[in-house]
């Protein structure tokens, strides 16, 4: 049965501004910088509000003019920031990351520049107790864990809060080896993966963080046997060059012990990679949330926007539940498939 809430998803995680020189330039070279707003956790709500949760985002910005353009992208995008509070002191700062865009044989680089920011300030005091109350589902990444011992604690306990109140809670581990080790990974995430329901892990980090042998659906199922967990979702990739793809995925349902794929997404033509596993999060939470028990469907959604978010310049996302569903009907289909939509 669907809970009744205010919120069908809350994701808690750091909003940065995103640099990047234009027409492929270099970070090195280049003279002009485009000012995007993006993160892991953002990217996710952003893709399940326009496709018609009720979604919000919680975080800590600088009370500064960035934090009001991060405030407005993130209304611009549907998702509510009822949940962000602001950093009033002298040294309050927003996260950023600089991105440079790939082209064979050159692959993307990004320089990070997140150090003691706002975000690392945040703190359970800072949100009314009623906040675990507000959401169907709670959603954050190995990204927030890896930040701060401020960060990580607020995390948890966010977690833990919002699992006393029946709230779904889905984790995707996001590593990032910049941040912190595998090992440092493998021992935090591993204490929270008993309140985890809905849990993202790509095979490739699977076995190079929790340390894991056999082939994608032994291991995934190997964390339901070891935890409560309720669906487990792993992405699958390939790299033929940093502007084309394949992606699809697998997903693995306790509880009826089945695993649910499809057909990949195969020659995406790549514009920005960045945020398409965040979109592909998007869509599995919208199908779980709004398609309870059609596992398949949430497969579809997650693969299709993710596939999509590719040919989208930016961490964010622009489409619709209309145009996603378009793309699933072609992506099955086995006719003639119209070049332009009109």
């Amino acid at each position: 049965m669907f809970m009744k809430r205010e919120f069908d998803l809350l994701s808690l995680g750091e909003i940065m501004l995103r640099l990047s020189p234009p027409d492929n330039e270099r970070i090195t070279r280049g003279d002009t910088l485009s000012k995007q707003a993006g993160g892991a956790e953002l990217n996710s709500a952003t893709g399940a509000a326009m496709l018609g949760l009720r979604c919000g985002i919680i975080s800590k910005l600088p009370a500064n003019d960035l934090g009001i353009y991060i405030k407005n992208r993130v209304r611009l995008c549907g998702v509510s920031d009822d949940y962000l509070v602001y950093d009033e002191s002298k040294d309050a700062r927003l996260g950023v990351y600089y991105y440079e865009s790939g082209a064979y044989p050159r692959k993307p680089r990004i320089v990070y520049d997140r150090k003691n920011t706002s975000l690392n300030k945040i703190s359970v005091d800072d949100y009314d107790d009623s906040l675990y109350c507000a959401a169907r589902c709670f959603h954050t990444s190995g990204i927030t864990l890896a930040l701060s011992p401020q960060v990580r604690e607020t995390a948890i306990t966010m977690i833990k809060r919002f699992k006393e109140q029946g709230t779904l809670i889905s984790f995707d581990v996001n590593f990032r080896g910049n941040l912190w080790t595998g090992a440092e990974a493998k021992e935090c995430i591993e204490s929270i993966l008993p309140y985890v329901d809905i849990f993202f892990c790509s095979e490739d980090t699977a076995r190079l963080t929790f340390l894991k042998e056999g082939d994608a659906k032994d291991i995934m199922k190997s964390f339901t046997r070891e935890y409560p967990i309720s669906i487990v979702a792993s992405t699958q990739r390939v790299v033929h060059s940093p502007k084309r793809h394949t992606f699809g995925s697998i997903i693995y349902s306790t509880k009826d012990d089945t695993f649910y794929e499809e057909a990949p997404y195969a020659d995406i033509e790549v514009v920005d990679r960045i945020g398409s596993g965040d979109a592909y999060i998007s869509g599995v939470l919208y199908g779980l949330l709004s398609h309870e028990g059609d596992y398949q469907r949430a497969l579809e959604y997650g693969n299709a926007i993710s596939a999509l978010k590719n040919t989208i310049p930016g961490d964010l996302l622009s489409t619709d539940l209309k145009e996603i569903e378009g793309i699933i009907k072609e992506h099955k289909s086995t006719g003639r498939i119209a070049e332009m939509d009109r």
